[in-house]
């Protein structure tokens, strides 16, 4: 018989006189087996009972507020991603510092590492450098190792926005003499193309940060294979940068943040605006918005430039504001953005190719108001748009504002460096994909570039409010 289990033999009733039949003892037995019985019965209509309850009281649909996103679960790594950061020769990092300082008239100094970096909206790069070099970081998405060859990222932590302006421009002329940031920009990269971990996969699992929009210019083509941290693509093409290669860091805020709560009263202005009048390329708008908006009673619109007093006005000004506009400038993004949102000042975006940091995680809907350019510039559309917005609507916005600033705090522990590295770590998975696939793709005839991209809404939207 098959699966049979074998017969154990049955003891001869003969063999001895102690298996003779008992009539006590078999009821004794019937009854506790009468009692198991029961008892294995019971417990079986109680698991029953339970399995039922269970089924039928279960939401469907689970608590959003108690359970991950499912693009979080999805995409978030099991294990921390190890990067190595390289120890670049000091004048890529401490030295841009120095020279800094040097061409604004200071001595130099005996230990460059005791200098700290000009406070300006690109600190990014020095907040990530002090990061990876804090040996009690803890909770991040990414480790950093000591040996290369365990890394799964190589962060290159080049001061590249503050290179840019290391040697000052002025009467509108960079200065030949002393500091230049081509000739750094060229001996940085002929220092990592000697690199062995650049010339195993050409540098796809490097990371650079250039947030301003003109950083690494001139060897951008040189290193666009790796995940650049940018502020916007503005001045990048489609085949050096994209949403799906590179990561979209906030600017840092340069006015202090707004402690005070949500509300209405204090806030006199329905709209604000300090800044440059006069933009090159999509900034143009910014002219026509002020011919617009400066007869306005309740609108508080001026040109200004960078300065103490113009940051002193400029936190005045929005911290007693319900709105604050956002024109493109330059390129489509600024710090004045940021600026707003650390000062629940509703941002008014009317910058059409505008890309924001954190879009995973930040409904920019809920904390900000998006205007197209065309709508924006009909006269008496965009104050009418804004003063229709009930104080009930206002009040939602800010209690969204409040809930995400953090992420634009670079000294908030989790805050936007925390935010910048696991947004780094997503990278992973595609640059793997990337490296394997750049090695068995054979010789092709391209009549354009083959790069990766995102096709977005081609409709778009005339404003995020419905009327």
């Amino acid at each position: 018989m098959i699966n049979q289990r074998p017969i154990k033999p049955r003891p001869n009733p003969s063999s001895s006189s102690s298996s003779s039949f008992d009539p006590h003892k078999s009821d004794q037995t019937l009854t506790k087996m009468g009692r198991r019985s029961i008892f294995k019965l019971t417990l079986a209509t109680l698991l029953f009972i339970f399995a039922f309850y269970t089924l039928f009281h279960t939401p469907i649909h689970p608590n959003p507020h108690t359970h991950l996103h499912p693009q979080t679960i999805l995409q978030t790594p099991q294990q921390s991603v190890k990067i190595y950061m390289y120890n670049l020769p000091s004048r890529f990092t401490y030295g841009v510092i120095e020279s800094y300082e040097i061409s604004r008239g200071a001595k130099g100094f005996d230990d460059v590492t005791t200098l700290k970096y000009p406070g300006n909206q690109h600190a990014a790069e020095w907040h990530l450098f002090c990061d990876l070099n804090n040996t009690k970081r803890s909770g991040s998405d990414v480790t950093r190792v000591s040996d290369p060859g365990q890394a799964d990222l190589f962060y290159v932590p080049f001061f590249s926005s503050l290179s840019l302006v290391a040697n000052p421009v002025r009467n509108g002329v960079v200065p030949k003499e002393g500091y230049s940031d081509e000739e750094t920009q060229e001996e940085l990269v002929m220092w990592l193309e000697e690199q062995f971990y650049w010339k195993r996969n050409n540098g796809r699992d490097h990371v650079f940060i250039c947030q301003d929009p003109n950083a690494l210019y001139k060897v951008i083509d040189r290193v666009k294979n790796a995940v650049l941290l940018v502020s916007d693509f503005g001045r990048l093409g489609s085949d050096q940068a994209s949403l799906v290669k590179d990561v979209v860091l906030p600017y840092s805020h340069r006015i202090n943040a707004y402690k005070g709560d949500t509300g209405v009263e204090n806030r006199k202005w329905l709209m604000f605006f300090m800044g440059n009048r006069y933009r090159k390329e999509g900034g143009r708008i910014r002219d026509l918005l002020f011919q617009l908006l400066e007869d306005e009673n309740d609108v508080f619109i001026k040109h200004g430039s960078q300065s103490r007093e113009s940051r002193r006005m400029a936190t005045q000004g929005m911290h007693t504001s319900k709105f604050c506009l956002h024109p493109a400038g330059d390129t489509p993004s600024a710090c004045r953005l940021f600026d707003a949102i650390v000062s629940l000042c509703v941002p008014v975006i009317i910058s059409d190719y505008i890309e924001l940091p954190f879009e995973d995680v930040i409904d920019y809907r809920k904390i900000a108001v998006f205007v197209d350019t065309e709508s924006a510039l009909k006269p008496g559309y965009l104050a009418k748009l804004l003063r229709g917005v009930k104080k009930e609507r206002i009040l939602e916005f800010q209690t969204e504002l409040k809930k995400v600033q953090h992420y634009f705090e670079y000294d908030n522990p989790d805050g936007a460096v925390k935010e910048i590295w696991r947004q780094v770590s997503l990278k992973l998975p595609l640059i793997k994909l990337m490296i394997n696939r750049d090695k068995r793709i054979v010789q092709r005839q391209l009549s354009k570039p083959d790069c990766s991209c995102v096709c977005s809404n081609q409709t778009g939207i005339q404003s995020s409010l419905k009327r």
